[in-house]
């Protein structure tokens, strides 16, 4: 089903970031991994760049998928199409060497993304998945590239490893909020204690509600009291990722414009809403032509 998207009712900011989004296909060219446990929409690279420009959106951010294993080419690709527009987040084997991380570095990649969604932190991965195990080997050579962890991983895991992730010297990007359990209500223990991890200075958070609503995505009003709490504790670390092309949604596939109004609905500050598109970004990611 096809991607499409809409402008936003409000204009982004000049320079505004999309910090999370994927790409799929074409699938002849960027095949799926063997053990691939879903099966994604075709969204190459040119549809992407075709939403980054009908939201406004000058920069983004692409996010390696499992589906494709540790073969990175189809996010390089998207990459090297406008290589002063966006970056990449990569999953690379334990083996991989330091003069490929360089390589990867000098392709558009600031960082590696790190996986722990099962049962219990350690669960059985796939290809194209590192755990929290991986991440503990790798924090050293993430430090020397000047990259960061994204993390997407439940909440309860976040807050259990909290003391050896802030240890580990990088900043820690963490996706989809959190992964807190909406249903717990905002003042959950589980919740509050990710909050004060949200307090140490190298953690960042991206703001995708359509990920932890139980909600329609275009309603998520059951996700605002997390999104207003996060904003509050640390504005300056705040980020917005689409999570585009939205996998595993097809009955009820969000359109980016109107996230981004949801986003303006919630939160009318124009300062705030400066900092989490264009200044926080650009603090993380770095300036970008």
């Amino acid at each position: 089903m096809t991607r499409i998207s809409s402008p936003p009712a409000l204009a982004l900011p000049q320079q505004a970031w999309d910090t999370h989004a994927h790409v799929f296909g074409p699938f002849d060219r960027f095949p799926l991994a063997a053990d691939c446990r879903y099966q994604p929409p075709d969204a190459p690279a040119e549809v992407h760049q075709a939403m980054l420009d009908t939201a406004g959106f000058a920069h983004g951010v692409l996010v390696h998928p499992s589906a494709n294993g540790y073969d990175n080419s189809g996010t390089l690709h998207a990459v090297e199409l406008d290589p002063k527009r966006k970056l990449a987040i990569a999953v690379v084997s334990e083996g991989v060497s330091d003069s490929d991380l360089m390589r990867l570095h000098e392709a558009g990649v600031r960082g590696l993304r790190f996986t722990e969604n099962g049962d219990h932190i350690g669960a059985p991965k796939t290809s194209g998945t590192l755990g929290f195990d991986a991440l503990r080997r790798f924090a050293p050579r993430l430090r020397a590239l000047g990259w960061h962890a994204q993390i997407w991983a439940k909440c309860q895991f976040l807050v259990d490893s909290r003391k050896w992730l802030e240890s580990c010297g990088i900043p820690l990007v963490i996706d989809h909020m959190g992964m807190f359990d909406v249903t717990r209500g905002v003042n959950d223990a589980t919740f509050q204690a990710f909050l004060g991890f949200v307090n140490h200075e190298a953690t960042w958070v991206k703001l995708t509600t359509t990920r932890v609503t139980r909600l329609r995505w275009n309603d998520s009003a059951d996700v605002r009291p997390f999104q207003d709490a996060l904003l509050a504790r640390a504005p300056e670390r705040m980020l917005w990722g689409s999570d585009w092309p939205y996998i595993g949604m097809d009955k009820d596939i969000p359109d980016v414009g109107r996230q981004i109004d949801l986003f303006d609905s919630w939160t009318p500050d124009a300062d705030l809403r400066q900092k989490v598109f264009v200044n926080n970004p650009q603090a993380l990611y770095g300036t970008l032509a």
